[in-house]
């Protein structure tokens, strides 16, 4: 929740704010360790449909790899932290995180540590960024850790941008073809069914496929508002579902089952893994903290859960390496590359190079794949269009034909 607050510090000035917390009394409590004393705070009201619906509240990961990479930069210069903070609010482009940066700013120079700064807003900080970050102020050691964030969210970017390019095409045509299905079923279809009861009246006989399009349309045109709205029911329902984490897992689940996908999934999960991983072993973050945090940046439930057994499993003084190798989705490779780290006690290197590894090959199914799709793609609109047109052309045409002999 979005709080606005008028407060007074030690010496008595009034201080005017913003900041994010789960409830009025956290606010009052956080402010109370910056020395300040809450006078009033009222809950920010949300304005327009842009905030309504969130889009005022986002941070893109070109904009936080900027804040990133510009707040090492100047933490390694020895520019104060504070002083650093204030300057790239003041670059900040968008709204949104102008304001992040402005509270963290006052959160910093309260004497609040950056990481748990950082921690207020989750939205914008993931949590292997907070948990990074904290390591890196522990360890002294926060220019090199923001170097490492900067690098591995353009990496995970990357990763991203590759995989929606390539299922981008297949759901622009499957859109477009759908709505012109519809629009076929729906417009075309009965303008022609009356063409062919013209041409060969109320008892022609019609091929059976050609009468099931004619009884679809018609029950689409009857029906267009009650299909409409229940087709916005079940999607609604369906992404309800999703977001509960029941139904996440069942949707992670499925999509470790679909063949091609599935190597796409683990392969993603693999190098995300492997580089946020070697990221925290080398910040100084224990093993269990570690995988902990490494889990919930993998992106797939279902290899989370698997990572969390074998982190039960090295706490009861096993090495990673031997849960992993009996994983059903982690590859032997990995758990044979862990083995030879936890030997040479160089886990964070080997485990950057499984990262790089497995990043080439994800770039090589995703332009693999987009190949596959296009030709695969006009296959699929083909035949629809042939099943169209032979429902509909084959019978017109024998209707005219049979109407020539009877003449």
């Amino acid at each position: 929740m979005q709080f606005s607050y008028t407060a007074t510090n030690k010496e008595g000035r009034t201080i005017e704010g913003t900041a994010e917390a789960p409830n009025k009394e956290a606010l009052i409590t956080n402010l109370t360790r910056q020395s300040l004393k809450p006078v009033v705070i009222k809950l920010q009201s949300e304005h327009g449909l842009l905030s309504k619906f969130g889009g005022r509240k986002k941070v893109k990961l070109r904009d936080l790899v900027i804040f990133t990479r510009q707040l090492s930069t100047m933490v390694s210069a020895g520019v104060p932290l504070a002083r650093s903070l204030n300057t790239l609010q003041n670059q900040a482009e968008n709204a949104y995180f102008k304001t992040v940066i402005s509270n963290i700013t006052k959160d910093v120079e309260g004497g609040t540590a950056l990481g748990e700064a950082f921690g207020k807003y989750p939205k914008v900080f993931s949590e292997v960024y907070i948990n990074m970050v904290k390591a890196g102020e522990a360890g002294g050691i926060l220019d090199d850790i923001l170097k490492r964030l900067a690098l591995q969210i353009e990496q995970d970017a990357s990763i991203r941008k590759k995989v929606k390019s390539a299922m981008m095409y297949p759901l622009v045509i499957m859109s477009i073809t759908v709505v012109a299905f519809f629009g076929i079923m729906i417009f075309v279809i009965p303008k022609i069914g009356k063409i062919m009861k013209d041409l060969g009246g109320a008892n022609a006989q019609l091929p059976i496929y050609t009468r099931v399009m004619l009884s679809a349309s018609d029950f689409m045109r009857a029906n267009a508002i009650v299909l409409t709205v229940l087709l916005v029911i079940v999607i609604y329902v369906i992404k309800r579902y999703i977001s509960t984490p029941k139904g996440k897992y069942q949707l992670h689940s499925l999509l470790l089952r679909i063949p091609v996908l599935k190597t796409i999934v683990i392969k993603v999960a693999i190098a995300r893994f492997a580089r946020t991983f070697a990221s925290l072993m080398t910040a100084g973050v224990g093993v269990l903290d570690a995988l902990e945090v490494t889990g919930g940046a993998m992106g797939n439930k279902v290899i989370e859960e698997e990572l969390r057994n074998a982190a039960k499993q090295v706490k009861n003084g096993k090495q990673l390496s031997e849960p992993l190798s009996q994983s059903k989705h982690f590859p032997p490779i990995v758990s044979q590359m862990l083995a030879v780290g936890e030997e040479t006690g160089k886990i964070d290197t080997i485990l950057v190079k499984v990262a790089d590894f497995y990043e080439e090959e994800v770039e090589t199914l995703v332009d693999g794949l987009s190949s596959i799709i296009e030709p695969l793609m006009i296959v699929v609109l083909g035949s629809i269009v042939g099943l169209i047109a032979a429902s509909v052309m084959g019978p017109i045409a024998n209707l005219t034909k049979n109407i020539g002999n009877g003449n």
